[in-house]
């Protein structure tokens, strides 16, 4: 069976599940190159609405396997140890960038703890919910280095400097509770109850325009990092315009009218 499942239901709502529970979902480099595929393929998946990310069995993701062996198989054999490593990480680090870059939303249903690069995973979907079970934990000191994959970009636009930096420095778990109160996470919920929850979000989604949702996730992301207002309601303006021009928009405006669910085209 394979270490990434993907699920897509009549809806347009696809789960991707990490599929090694016995290793508390810890990546294998197989699975690095699995889970790139998957999210490179959604780039132009039109029928996929929205992505729930999870893991199986007890936890969402326990870091990287620190059993796997050698170096990565994308890397050439001859090359030294610190050419090695920035052509492992380079790589790796095409997951968080390809969960911000695909259009549809990503929800991280997070179901236990999310350690070290499963911490940067659920900081990298758009949307996270937790079981009251969950933590999260920078367990990325444990090989000696203490963030990657953009953590130290991403948690303090989620938490604040001050508060990233004693995460991050520290490396103590975040409980669901504290996680939920300083924004970390959208909200814990009862453990049974999570991934209908997440199904729960991924449909309010799915009832508005595939374009004006791919480009409101474009705009919400490039407005992160633009000087000015004024760069930001110019980037919204001319997400505006195409959204408008969809046959979906006009669907949507007339389904409001007549008080009935839109039937989207992709038109």
């Amino acid at each position: 069976m394979s270490d990434i499942l993907f699920e897509r239901s009549s809806d347009g709502i696809a789960t991707l599940t990490l599929n090694r529970p016995d290793a508390l979902n810890a990546f294998s480099f197989a699975m690095y190159d699995e889970l790139i595929g998957v999210l490179e393929g959604l780039r132009h998946d039109a029928t996929t609405r929205v992505v729930i990310l999870t893991g199986a069995g007890r936890a969402f993701c326990a870091g990287h396997d620190l059993r796997t062996a050698g170096p990565a198989p994308w890397i050439d054999p001859a090359l030294g140890k610190p050419y090695m490593a920035k052509h492992s990480i380079t790589r790796i680090a095409q997951i968080p960038l390809l969960m911000r870059a695909i259009p549809q939303p990503v929800i991280a249903a997070v179901n236990g703890a999310a350690a070290g690069l499963g911490f940067a995973f659920a900081l990298a979907a758009d949307l996270c919910l937790m079981a009251k079970s969950a933590k999260f934990v920078n367990s990325i000191h444990n090989a000696g280095t203490g963030h990657e994959l953009g953590m130290s970009w991403m948690l303090p636009r989620a938490v604040g400097t001050q508060r990233a930096a004693e995460i991050l420095l520290t490396a103590r778990p975040v409980l669901a509770d504290e996680a939920e109160r300083i924004g970390l996470a959208l909200r814990a919920v009862p453990n049974e109850r999570l991934l209908d929850e997440a199904r729960a979000l991924a449909a309010s989604i799915c009832a508005n325009v595939p374009l004006g949702v791919w480009l409101t996730k474009q705009s919400l992301w490039l407005n992160q990092g633009v000087g000015s207002l004024e760069a930001a309601c110019e980037i919204e303006a001319r997400a505006v315009f195409l959204a408008q021009a969809s046959e979906d928009a006009a669907e949507k405006r007339k389904s409001f009218l007549e008080k009935r669910p839109p039937i989207f085209t992709n038109r």
